[in-house]
């Protein structure tokens, strides 16, 4: 069971690994996954969720269920923009008049009050207040990184507050020894106290951690905004039909079944299906598709979705949390919760970073120390040390960038179910392809129409095939109509099994017929017989229409390729992944599709189980993307590295798969390999410039540099570097808003691209297998198409060898025979099987 909370109190990476291993003890929890970007965390397993939040409150934090009113003693959050801002204005207001009574003063001899000249203890105890203002202001500071303390898990906060609060008490002693100082009159030790102050550093400390708390604020925000513009996309009322009145409710109120009304310029509030009218609709807030959609009675739409031209009468599907705009919504929110497998590496070094910062940093003060330098020399080289390290960058490095990426995907169709996801399908090395569906279109088009007078073998084909349930006779009156052609009346219709339709026309029998059965009606040229077979061996199935012995000619269908299939498959090779076309469809039928794909091989004749089987033999070979879109798919979704289904698929598909195309487009899924491969890269330069920021930092900080080049880092530069890595960080990710998801000018080929030709030489021999079926009834070549077309309809099918002159059929075939079915099949036929 998946359950999701809100977590509060946390600041850097440091907090969500505490709040992880504080959760993943917890019994009946099988794995825990803490977001500090947007302080999310996700719980798999039977554990409960009092058990799971009273984990998180010990471990010195405060989470609540996802919905959940929060508690009045839940520890509160202050990352708000607003508060940030009032906290920095304020902070710098003080600053200011600080600075001007310690460096503007001491430094550059600008002037005072009267009062204070020559009473240098006076200006010291200014400094004292204005120092404390500021602290009180940013208490949030030291509030939470003592807590964290007391938890026994110390943050980015208790390094700042160590920070301050050192730099702060040593002032104070100092300030004390000076008081001494005056009493006995010894003006340079005053002078040298008045030196060694570092109310300022204090004060600068934390006001300059405040800049980087709201500049690393304002990205976040931006990192989420595709998350938020989804959600604003829902409109806040409907417009319902209810006893022939139409009444405005809120969207809450809209249940499935109700009938929603939907006028030109509004938004459709609910999944639903039209009802009544026609309208164009602008999908282009789900799908990224720019050109509305027609809708008509029938046709589905989507919430948050807007009718741009007709009124629309329809019927609720799917309300609230079931809307595909919630879906979508849920995936991101879930890909941005989850952690990438990269992540891994900074989580450990998160773990331990803090403790092992004060201990570096306690080490620096006694090493000074030891070498014979002042109290106050070793005191801010271990502040600076304290002040610089930045393990907020290391959290936020991984995050950041999964959810801009998430984003970018959402806007452009693609969504990414996890983080995980989102990193792994940019490392694929194979792309396996599903035929029907996603290479092809999934339902049969006409592609050629041969005939010396075409008007008239149109006419005749959309008269008898109008009253056939067929799907190849769809599509010839979907070309029909589209071109015009005008029905004429038939009468006598009748259906022939397996062999066609027939009519009568004008008294004469028209009969649309396979090539076989059109042979035995009349005497077909041997221009057009061979034309016929070219357009069976492409995978095409012709359709000969014959009027009282006349051929009027043939119309060819097929399942034809997607406009975008052949540019996908070359934008998968110019990357350096290998690409494989998967289908149960015979062999003949896939090769030519494979051919006008451009795919780097065809294996066919596979069901369900066998496709799994190849995807686990590929694997041993490199990742593996598998995209499909049918039930069929399922198991070899599920066991590829990464399962893409293509939106318009099944709910199984889509359901089993990792990555989800809603526009159906192939190229997309090149789409999200390039996506990947940005957001990969761009987490890895985060944690490049997170890690290497740390080591030149610390070792800076601690001085290592004085006694070589003399580098000397006062705390207060520290403060200002460690406030500006998260922004930086988050600002490096923020980039990803500028990726072209489909530009593939810039695609980089692997530097070794997989070799998969021995998977399907393996497949082609090992897994094929051969039956000999005996025959009697055959007479002649006729007889062998008939034959040979029934047994090759079968999916595992991938040849039939038939011969009327021995009376067999040897089938060529994979996985398991259905011997039964092929003897019914081929009985039903007229043919009768004797062994």
């Amino acid at each position: 069971m998946t359950k999701r909370f809100d977590v509060t109190g946390m600041s850097c990476a440091a907090c969500s690994a505490r709040v992880e291993k504080a959760v993943s003890g917890v019994e009946g929890v099988d794995s825990c996954a803490v977001n500090l970007l947007t302080n999310s965390m996700i719980v798999e397993g039977s554990a409960d969720d009092s058990a799971i939040v009273t984990a998180v409150k010990n471990a010195g934090y405060g989470a609540s269920p996802v919905g959940a009113k929060k508690a009045d003693n839940t520890p509160s959050q202050d990352t708000g923009v607003r508060g940030l801002v009032a906290r920095l204005v304020s902070s710098a207001v003080f600053l200011a008049f600080l600075m001007y009574f310690s460096m503007g003063h001491m430094m550059w001899g600008w002037p005072l009050p009267p009062f204070f000249e020559g009473n240098h203890v006076a200006v010291g105890l200014v400094q004292m207040l204005l120092c404390i203002i500021v602290m009180v202001i940013n208490q949030k500071f030291f509030i939470s990184g003592f807590r964290s303390v007391i938890h026994g898990a110390p943050n980015m906060d208790t390094l700042v507050a160590m920070g301050s609060g050192v730099s702060f008490l040593w002032s104070v002693w100092v300030l004390f020894d000076m008081t001494g100082a005056a009493a006995a009159g010894d003006a340079d030790l005053v002078m040298k106290d008045m030196m060694n102050l570092y109310f300022e550093s204090a004060a600068m400390i934390l006001t300059l951690i405040t800049v980087g708390k709201t500049l690393e604020a304002v990205s976040k925000g931006r990192t989420t905004d595709a998350l938020k513009s989804l959600m604003k996309l829902s409109p806040r009322t409907a417009v319902i039909e209810k006893n022939g009145e139409e009444i405005t409710v809120p969207i809450e109120e809209l249940a499935v079944g109700d009938i929603f009304l939907v006028r030109p310029g509004d938004s459709i509030p609910a999944d639903g299906v039209v009802v009544e009218g026609h309208s164009a609709v602008n999908e282009a807030a789900l799908t990224g598709e720019s050109v509305p959609a027609d809708k008509e009675p029938g046709d589905r739409v989507s919430a948050a979705t807007v009718n741009q031209s007709g009124f629309i009468r329809c019927r609720a599907t799917g309300v609230g949390e079931d809307t595909a705009l919630s879906r979508i919504i849920k995936m991101v929110s879930d890909a941005s919760a989850t952690k990438a497998p990269i992540a891994k590496l900074a989580d450990k070094v998160s773990g331990i970073f803090v403790p092992s910062v004060i201990a570096v940093a306690l080490v620096t003060f006694i090493v000074w120390l030891a070498v014979g330098q002042s109290t106050g020399y070793a005191l801010a080289r271990g502040i600076s040390v304290l002040v610089i390290s930045c393990p907020c960058a290391l959290g936020l490095a991984t995050p950041v960038a999964i959810m801009v990426g998430s984003g970018v995907g959402a806007k452009n169709g693609i969504l990414f179910k996890t983080a995980v996801s989102l990193e792994q399908t940019g490392k694929c090395e194979v792309a396996v392809l599903d035929k029907t569906g996603t290479v092809t279109r999934g339902e049969p088009v006409v592609t050629d129409v041969i005939s010396s007078d075409p008007d008239r073998l149109i006419s005749a084909a959309y008269s008898v095939e109008r009253f056939s349930e067929h799907p190849l006779a769809k599509a010839v009156c979907l070309y029909a109509r589209d071109h015009g052609a005008q029905s004429r009346e038939v009468t006598d219709f009748t259906a022939l099994p397996g062999s066609g339709v027939s009519a009568k026309l004008d008294g004469k029998t028209l009969t649309g017929a396979s090539a076989r059965f059109a042979a035995t009606l009349c005497n077909i040229n041997a221009k057009l017989k061979n034309k016929s077979d070219e357009l069976s061996k492409q995978g095409k199935t012709p359709l000969f229409f014959v009027l009282d012995g006349e051929c009027l000619g043939l119309i060819a269908v097929a399942d034809v390729i997607r406009e975008d299939s052949a540019e996908a498959v070359k934008q998968f090779k110019n990357m350096g992944v290998s690409v494989l076309m998967l289908t149960g469809d015979n062999r003949s039928t896939a090769e030519a599709v494979g051919a006008q794909a451009g795919v780097d091989g065809v294996i066919a004749g596979v069901l369900p189980e066998g496709k799994e089987k190849v995807i686990r033999a590929l694997r041993e070979k490199g990742r593996v993307a598998m995209i499909g879109d049918g039930i069929n798919d399922a198991p070899a979704l599920t066991s590829a590295d990464v399962g893409i289904a293509v939106g318009a698929g099944t709910d199984v598909a889509i359901d089993a798969a990792d990555v989800v195309l809603s526009k159906s487009r192939l190229t997309d899924a090149a789409a999200a390999f390039r996506l990947s491969r940005a957001t990969l890269r761009n987490v890895k330069e985060n944690l490049f410039w997170a890690f290497i920021y740390n080591v030149i930092g610390i070792p800076l900080a601690a001085g290592v540099f004085i006694p070589i080049f003399g580098w000397e880092l006062q705390p207060m530069f520290g403060a200002a570097a460690m406030s500006l890595s998260s922004f930086c960080v988050v600002s490096n990710a923020l980039r990803l808003n500028l990726v072209r998801p489909f530009d593939s000018s810039r695609d980089k080929k692997r530097k070794n691209t997989v070799d998969i030709s021995d998977v399907i030489k393996e497949e082609e021999t090992v897994d094929t297998k051969k039956t000999v079926i005996k025959i009697e009834g055959m007479m002649c070549p006729h007889c062998e198409a008939t034959v040979k077309g029934c047994l090759e309809a079968f999916p595992n099918v991938q040849s039939a060898a038939v011969s009327h002159e021995k009376g067999t059929a040897e089938v060529s075939y994979t996985g398991e025979a259905d011997l039964d079915a092929m003897k019914k099949a081929i009985e039903d036929k007229g043919y009768k099987v004797v062994g």
